[in-house]
């Protein structure tokens, strides 16, 4: 008997442990996955694009496709290299950091400069699909464009997400890297679904509704959703260089170079002391603005190099190189 009660109390002791386990890294992740938020903003910004063009029937059949490459690309491709640079070459993980960094600065910036009418923009270096008729080939082209796409915003996902992981064990990295890829990739691809299906759904509630309300409802999202797409692509924005530049300043911070990260953080509590009450928030909104300023000049400065240099050689490295 005393032995029966001993191995339950092991038992509740493994439970208790396993229970702890769990709740750190649902912690951990909820962490890591909001350091991510402006990568996870930009990618759900991006995504719809893909989806023009097509029959409705088929809207949420590309979005399940290009889901499913994202969740392959995070679990297959991009956790294993994160924890491989983890327990191998953790030194690489703040320049790597500071690479996607500098990246959503200039795709940022580089939204801004196209929007003022400048230029020709580009998103994430991808090559636009050639036309063809052929609507099953136009989806694989598309699916596969989102795909390769989503590969850059889910490496500066699961990078970003990596480095606000506590160093622990491997397996406790793993999971809570898992628990951020599926969790973000829910969160983006659901909330895609829901926006090229919003007009489908209010215009059937415009045209179909019993109720006046119903039917004034529908005609709402039918006419805002143009408006909402564009406050996204803001938002989107304005996030991607918010968290690039916060990435670059606590970057040059790590590697010896605090000059900026401490003036940043002098002016926002010089200017948070007189908020009285709000101080936390008034400090927190200056250093977040002033990390996009930061983002928006690099980006600036990045735009003629990505856009004149690197973009040519990329180019010429994809038409050598089918697999690229």
């Amino acid at each position: 008997m005393s032995g029966l009660l001993a191995l339950l109390d092991d038992v509740a002791s493994l439970a208790k442990v396993a229970a702890a386990s769990v709740d750190d890294v649902a912690g951990q992740a909820a962490k890591a996955g909001a350091k991510a938020a402006g990568a996870a903003i930009d990618d759900a910004a991006v995504t719809p694009k893909y989806l023009t063009g097509f029959d409705a029937k088929r809207e949420l059949p590309i979005v399940w496709r290009i889901a499913r490459g994202s969740i392959i690309n995070k679990l297959v491709f991009l956790l294993p290299a994160g924890l491989a640079l983890s327990a191998f070459a953790p030194w690489l993980i703040p320049p790597l950091l500071m690479l996607g960094g500098a990246y959503l600065c200039f795709e940022g910036a580089e939204k801004i400069v196209h929007a003022m009418g400048f230029g020709h923009h580009e998103d994430h270096g991808t090559d636009k699909p050639e036309k063809t008729s052929d609507p099953a080939h136009l989806e694989e082209e598309k699916v596969a464009g989102a795909i390769k796409t989503d590969f850059i915003l889910s490496a500066e996902i699961m990078t970003i997400a990596l480095s606000a992981i506590p160093p622990s064990n491997i397996w406790m990295e793993g999971a809570t890297l898992a628990v951020v890829a599926i969790g973000i990739t829910a969160v983006v691809y659901g909330a895609v679904a829901l926006i090229v299906k919003a007009d489908d759904m209010g215009l059937f509630m415009a045209t179909n509704g019993i109720l006046r309300a119903t039917r004034a409802v529908g005609r709402a999202i039918v006419r805002l959703m143009p408006r909402f797409m564009w406050l996204l692509t803001v938002v989107g924005t304005a996030a991607m260089l918010w968290v690039g530049g916060s990435i670059i300043i606590h970057g040059l911070d790590t590697l010896g170079w605090p000059v900026v990260y401490d003036w940043i953080h002098h002016v926002a509590e010089e200017i948070g002391h007189t908020a009285g009450k709000a101080e936390g928030a008034v400090t927190w909104g200056i250093v977040a603005a002033l990390d996009g300023v930061f983002g928006l000049a690099l980006g600036l400065v990045l735009v003629p190099i990505g856009t004149r240099l690197i973009a040519p050689v990329w180019q010429r490295i994809a038409k050598l190189n089918p697999f690229v």
